[in-house]
């Protein structure tokens, strides 16, 4: 009974570690606007820029300081989160140590109802004018950090790019090298998936498919 148990508990530990490993592998919409972003940069003569966590972290903030308030991006009650926020609220909360703040030197701010795929955020949302263009190709910018975030567990849906002309590995340094997770949502450059309630559910409802699997085994056997 003993070796049949481990015969059957095997499948469902690589299950396990498989799940672990799928949740780690970067499958996230920020890191795929970064690429986009760098791609249009590199075909338009610019450079690719440094994907910088400490920034992508902020641009999550900024996103934040919206309170989901999709009418205050664009049009004639357009606003933005004062710059002092940066310092006081932005980068504490991330980690970013203020000492290595960095000038922004280009932001794009899009939100809509509905969420769409990086590529589409990119041409239908961020990219609206001769002035987008003209922030996006930007010789002086070196680093970017993007960031997306829904309100509510839903619409509408934040997208931020956050461009600065910081030196790489000491511009936004964050604490022990990892971000705070303040916000749910995206960013780039973390190395990981979405951070937030999603990443919660997956596995809350992968641990249920495990528990009920080894019930059953419990069950099969007489256990």
């Amino acid at each position: 009974m003993a070796k049949t148990m481990s015969f059957l508990l095997v499948p469902l530990l690589f299950l396990l570690a498989a799940a672990d490993t799928h949740m780690n592998v970067t499958d996230n919409p920020a890191d795929q606007l970064v690429s986009v972003i760098n791609n249009n940069r590199t075909t338009h003569k610019s450079s690719s820029l440094y994907s910088n966590q400490g920034l992508a972290c902020i641009a999550l903030q900024y996103i934040k300081a919206y309170q989901g308030d999709c009418k205050a991006v664009g049009g004639p009650d357009a606003k933005k989160p004062f710059d002092s926020q940066f310092a006081e609220t932005f980068a504490p909360n991330c980690g970013v140590q203020v000492s290595t703040l960095s000038p922004i030197t280009g932001r794009l701010l899009g939100c809509q109802s509905k969420y769409v795929d990086p590529p589409k955020a990119f041409s239908e949302v961020l990219i609206e004018n001769q002035k987008s263009l003209d922030i996006l190709y930007d010789k002086n910018h070196t680093e970017v950090g993007a960031a997306v975030s829904g309100s509510d567990g839903g619409g509408p849906y934040f997208w931020c790019i956050l461009f600065s002309n910081g030196k790489k590995n000491s511009s936004f340094v964050l604490d022990g090298g990892v971000a705070k997770i303040t916000q749910t949502g995206c960013f780039s450059g973390a190395n990981d998936a979405c951070s937030g309630a999603n990443d919660r559910s997956r596995s809350s409802h992968f641990l249920q498919f495990v528990v009920t699997a080894l019930v059953a085994v419990g069950y099969a056997f007489g256990l």
